[in-house]
């Protein structure tokens, strides 16, 4: 694969509101492999994010905690940084959209849109709250559904039985702000007149830039017809205020894609690069954006139309996942299944839960269920008993036994040989973001080590003196080959293979240094590298979640 290639990655910017939770880590966690599997190529694989911090929530909630929303996004991105750290997922710029960065790239981008026609003003009707003097966004209005009669749901749609509606249909509505009862009140808004760009949606969605499965979605809605698209809110609103206007605000989702370019614009002044040369209209860098199902729509109709309209590349690709269950179920505070990133971090290792997402991540949009039953199995039969144990196995031999020196000489080459052509396939996997199937290629070369391992026996061999040399190479044998394990899963357990970097006194691995054993070549003393999970564990964990 060529090393010339340039990448730009994103991960969706997660919302400044509150800490993060384990939806919101199925996403980070698969962004981070598919950068490192790639940076580990040699090639220059740039991932940027950072804080979506605009809009109504974030509004409320910093005035229900009786701070500045300013205040508010500070503590959160603070929050988010250290919990992407503690989980090993980096990122080489991460920003804020409340940022003066972002106030002049979607000023620029409104205005070229604004120049070329593509914004259109008319008046709608909308709930007003009358006691708070806001205009209420539908998930701000609760009441009775119409369709089940069940009580307190969102103006948007019923939870109890899945219809969707508008405010207006809610029988009984009241402002969850406030508890007052809506009533209706006009407002000019600003549209993006996105069905101008329908042509070139269609044949970009078409292109090769999408999943099928998400190319399809947007067929349906091609079918039924683009609508503009409101792109203004009405004071109050945290936000940045549209130009020309004293109180329209951009709509948070007009500016948080934006965010991407924002967040680069700071890696551009701290690394000296052309922010032109990944974002001008004939880029040859790749960008991609992983993103949830839920927000497709934002990323593959509003965000490429904008991006064309105002003289801007386009996405290369856009990655869907789809949505986080615990146990079966949907996340939920009162089921005590709505765990958060520093609530898992307190009870158990932050790899465990990157190889076990890896373990499920398929790169299509299906969703993802976390089973603690299957956890704890994947993690102490795989990951701790048929790979972290090949070097427990071995290692103890060598420091004891040989000074820490590894033997000469290999005892089988072609187990060797073997083991690195499966990288390949295993690379490819990673590539096409099916970590499934390369952890699943992984775990059949790791039993292939372990039945070598039983078959030569070094416990047995040692008990005669005569025999310790092939003890030596044995154990130097099965500690090369858990060498290339660890390169493999490099990407995913990013701390492990620094430690075993340490413990085997070699080189970072990359996909291709691998190639050459380590031959009498001195080692450390071997330290656990992982440890079981109990049930305890889990159990205290979800306690910690209801508590």
């Amino acid at each position: 694969m060529s090393t010339t290639r340039t990448m730009l990655v994103t991960s969706a910017l997660p919302y400044a509101n509150g800490h993060l939770h384990m939806g919101h880590l199925v996403e980070h966690v698969q962004t981070d492999i598919w950068v490192r599997a790639h940076k580990m190529l040699g090639i220059k694989c740039i991932s940027i994010c950072g804080e979506d911090a605009h809009g109504t929530p974030i509004m409320l909630k910093a005035e229900q905690l009786g701070i500045s929303p300013e205040a508010l996004i500070q503590d959160i991105k603070t929050s988010h940084e250290q919990d992407f750290a503690a989980l090993y997922i980096h990122y080489d710029a991460y920003h804020t959209t409340h940022s003066e960065e972002n106030r002049e790239l979607a000023s620029a981008i409104y205005t070229a849109l604004q120049a070329r026609g593509d914004i259109v003003k008319k008046t709608i009707r909308q709930a007003y709250d009358p006691v708070k003097s806001m205009f209420l966004p539908d998930r701000y209005i609760k009441g009775t559904c119409p369709q089940c009669g069940a009580p307190d749901q969102y103006g948007d749609n019923c939870e109890s039985c899945g219809a969707t509606y508008t405010p207006t249909d809610l029988i009984n509505p009241k402002s969850a702000i406030s508890g007052a009862t809506p009533i209706e009140k006009d407002s000019e808004h600003y549209f993006f007149d996105l069905p101008r760009y329908t042509e070139l949606l269609q044949k970009w969605s078409r292109a090769g830039h999408l999943q099928t499965e998400v190319a399809n979605k947007l067929d349906e809605w091609f079918a039924t017809g683009l609508k503009p698209w409101d792109i203004s809110r009405d004071a109050p609103y945290f936000g940045f205020l549209i130009p020309g206007t004293a109180d329209k605000y951009f709509y948070v989702w007009l500016d948080a894609p934006i965010g991407y370019m924002a967040s680069f614009k700071i890696y551009c002044e701290r690394n000296n690069v052309n922010f032109a040369d990944y974002w001008g209209a004939d880029s040859k860098v790749e960008l991609y954006h992983f993103v949830g199902k839920d927000i497709v729509y934002f990323h593959a109709l509003f965000w490429p139309a904008l991006l064309a309209g105002s003289g801007y590349r386009l996405p290369t690709g856009i990655f869907a996942h789809g949505f986080l269950t615990v146990n079966g179920q949907k996340m939920s505070k009162s089921r005590g299944t709505f765990i958060e990133a520093r609530q898992y971090l307190a009870h158990l290792p932050a790899e465990h839960l990157r190889y076990y997402f890896a373990a499920k991540l398929n790169g299509r949009v299906d969703d993802l269920d976390l089973n603690f039953d299957d956890f704890i199995n994947r993690v102490n039969s795989d990951l701790v008993g048929k790979i972290v144990n090949i070097a427990s196995r071995c290692a103890g031999f060598i420091n004891k036994h040989f000074d820490n020196q590894l033997a000469p000489n290999l005892r089988d080459d072609e187990l060797y040989t073997a083991l690195l052509n499966t990288r390949d396939a295993i690379i490819a996997a990673y590539i096409e973001r099916d970590y499934a199937r390369a952890i699943r290629q992984i775990l059949e070369n790791a039993d292939r080590v372990n039945q070598y391992i039983d078959a030569n026996k070094p416990w047995v061999l040692a008990k005669n003196p005569d025999l310790m040399p092939q003890v030596q190479e044995t154990c130097t044998m099965g500690l090369n080959l858990f060498r290339i394990l660890m390169a493999y899963l490099k990407p995913v357990l990013p701390h492990m293979a620094e430690q075993v970097e340490l413990f085997l006194n070699c080189e970072p691995l990359t996909w291709h240094n691998i190639n050459s054993p380590l031959l009498q070549h001195p080692i450390k003393q071997f330290t656990p590298l992982a440890t079981r999970v109990t049930k305890d564990q889990i159990a205290a964990l979800l306690a910690d979640t209801i508590g």
